[in-house]
């Protein structure tokens, strides 16, 4: 699979003629674990800026776990040091003037290098973790720790693995409305501002899956104890573009 990611099998979807990217990245072996939760449990933790998106009433988290490769600035060549590494990403999904969107309430990854730069360009919520990611043509296993972490809330291990043929989400369906998304927001660590970026990438080729969470805790600093995941899916990834990230209005 990784093979046929850097080959382009994957293309990216480049229709938007305004679209500046500045960065372009590959990523691997997603797992897209999904809860439902009631609004007020993530109202607090998401700007007022930003309505809360909601299916049939109540608001969704999202657990992903991957693999990200395959980085390259804009008018540079790939990096010896830019290899891949691992993250998980915690985010629900919001509304700006009816555009759909996601926000990022924590993202893991494992990179000493890169976490800082993303923290500091793309103001993005990043917490530096040693982690574990393995792919045996089974089953993804992942296992991470911050690198801060006093406590077990800020610890995440589970095993994962595709269980279906591969298809596309389609219009109007929960798995569109959770995956299709290309803008997303996060809220600055040093500045406590909001800003705003988008990616471009080809649909999603996603998969049914099942997961073995033998400890996925990330979420309770939010006061949100989640049980058994309601969706799973699995997708063996994508390439993407990556534009800037830029202040939003609040």
């Amino acid at each position: 699979m990784d093979d046929e990611l850097q080959k382009g099998r994957f293309e990216l979807n480049t229709t938007q003629p305004a679209f500046r990217w500045t960065m372009k990245q590959t990523w691997e072996h997603l797992l897209f674990a999904h809860w439902p939760i009631p609004v007020d449990a993530i109202r607090s933790f998401v700007p007022e800026a930003l309505d809360i998106d909601t299916w049939d009433g109540k608001a969704w988290i999202g657990i992903l776990p991957f693999r990200i490769g395959g980085i390259r600035l804009k008018y540079m060549p790939s990096l010896p040091w830019m290899r891949s590494f691992p993250e998980i990403n915690v985010r629900t999904y919001v509304r700006s003037g009816g555009e759909p969107a996601i926000f990022f309430l924590s993202m893991d990854a494992s990179h000493p290098l890169l976490v800082p730069i993303a923290k500091q360009w793309y103001r993005l919520p990043y917490h530096q973790a040693k982690m574990r990611f393995r792919a045996d043509g089974r089953s993804i296993a992942v296992q991470s720790r911050r690198l801060s972490a006093s406590r077990p809330e800020e610890a995440f291990r589970a095993v994962y693995r595709p269980v279906s043929t591969p298809f596309a989400a389609r219009q109007g369906t929960l798995e569109y409305w959770l995956m299709e998304r290309y803008i997303y927001y996060c809220r600055c660590g040093r500045s406590g501002g909001l800003y705003r970026g988008q990616v471009v990438h080809a649909p999603w080729e996603l998969q049914t899956a099942e997961a073995d969470f033998r400890c996925g805790t990330l979420t309770r600093g939010f006061g949100l104890d989640l049980g058994t995941p309601a969706l799973l899916h699995y997708s063996r990834g994508t390439r993407a573009l990556i534009g800037p990230c830029r202040k939003a209005r609040e």
